[in-house]
């Protein structure tokens, strides 16, 4: 099978996204499907990859992240989906590459991958505080409008989430696919804890082993409520000593440097691009802080389960849906005297039991990244099946009224 992916928001600098499609790029390969993926960039260039190969686009920056480039020219992404003839081809996102995805006229299946929830990312994030969030649903109802036309020209939706899909189809959209994401299992396991790390983490926030240890791992985005988190354990240190530890880094990096220079015991780690330090230190963690309802799966929560690292996590989007009493606990999005006291609740905890409770949610709960690209590649397969029998169909019942005239 031949899939061409319209990847917007993959960048060389790194993130989520990158590495999903690195992931995917070895998956295609061990399926003996060929993949390849288009992305813009600084100027037109192939470059050949395990699986596939990837083609960057030459297009323009975002304004307001640098990470990032916009598709422009239409034409330029059709002529190489002209060019690559797939089986699938599949929009990544509703923007831009959704819509040239949905007006490119090929025979191929097309398939939207719902990777967020929009209206939770942007208005929801930036709204919080000023109204509910059923009111900013409401509120957009024109971006529902043109999801349901857009999801419309797609022979179907792939969410991470049973949840999301509710969500989605309550808002009208159509022929709906849920296939849950994974994590690198292997990476992330309990033996990974390691004390004199931990007393290195703590140390950085300016205190001893005797403190606890917070952690919170994501870009530094609006939607990622950093702020949050560094106003809950402000909060928090009221009552007990409490280190957090920041590790990410993005368009607004510089203000959560500044809010956190003003909070003590907050260390601003930057990104940490090593995937088994990173491990290390989620293991090694007291808990996981983590501040963003828009997480549609929750990638950073599901490590840490699978580390037994228990979880402070809000009461909304995939990160939400992850969380159970035996090993987390919630608060209500946004609210940081809530996260504050959700902190002291569950530090107050037994850490040993909470971490079986995770180490077994993980277990139970958080696939394998494997098993993520083995259902997705399956859909794929699926609907090339259907189209084809469609097709098929079609060719024949034209013949036959052909013969009776």
């Amino acid at each position: 099978m031949k899939i061409v992916d319209i990847s917007e928001f993959y960048s060389p600098t790194g993130g989520g996204v990158r590495n999903y499609v690195d992931q995917k790029f070895k998956a295609a390969a061990r399926h003996r499907h060929s993949l390849t993926v288009i992305a813009p960039g600084t100027r037109n260039l192939v470059e050949t990859r395990e699986g596939g190969k990837l083609v960057w686009v030459e297009a323009p920056q975002l304004p307001f992240d640098r990470n990032y480039r916009m598709f422009w020219h239409a034409r330029d992404v059709w002529k190489i989906l002209d060019d690559e003839a797939p089986d699938v081809v599949e929009g990544s996102s509703p923007w831009r590459g959704g819509w040239i995805v949905a007006q490119w006229q090929g025979p191929a299946v097309k398939m939207l991958f719902m990777h967020a929830d929009p209206v939770a990312v942007y208005p929801q994030t930036l709204l919080a505080g000023l109204m509910s969030p059923s009111t900013i649903d409401r509120l957009f109802g024109w971006y529902w409008s043109y999801l349901r036309r857009l999801n419309a020209s797609f022979d179907g939706c792939v969410v991470s989430g049973s949840w999301l899909a509710a969500r989605f189809s309550n808002y009208g959209l159509r022929n709906l696919h849920v296939v849950p994401f994974g994590v690198e299992t292997a990476w992330f396991g309990p033996g990974l804890r390691d004390t004199a790390l931990r007393a290195t983490m703590l140390e950085k926030c300016g205190l001893d082993p005797g403190a606890a240890l917070l952690v919170n791992i994501g870009r530094h985005h609006p939607e990622k409520r950093v702020t949050v988190a560094i106003d809950a354990v402000s909060k928090a240190q009221r009552s007990r000593s409490v280190g957090l530890y920041l590790i990410g880094d993005g368009f607004i990096h510089g203000s959560i440097q500044t809010k956190a220079a003003r909070v003590p015991h907050v260390h601003v780690a930057g990104w940490v691009n090593d995937r088994a330090m990173l491990a290390r230190m989620i293991a090694s963690a007291d808990a996981l802080l983590h501040c963003s309802s828009a997480e549609t799966f929750g990638f950073v929560v599901a490590e840490a389960l699978c580390c037994g690292t228990p979880v402070i996590v809000p009461q909304a989007g995939g990160a939400g849906e992850l969380a159970a009493p035996e090993y987390a606990q919630t608060y209500p999005p946004g609210d940081s005297d809530s996260a504050a006291q959700a902190i002291l609740d569950l530090l107050g905890r037994n850490r040993t039991s909470l971490s079986i409770a995770a180490l077994e949610a993980g277990r139970q709960r958080i696939g394998d990244i494997e098993g993520h690209f083995e259902r997705l590649f399956a859909v794929y397969e699926q609907a090339v099946q259907k189209k084809r029998t469609g097709l098929t169909a079609n060719s024949e019942l034209d013949a036959m009224a052909r013969e009776s005239v």
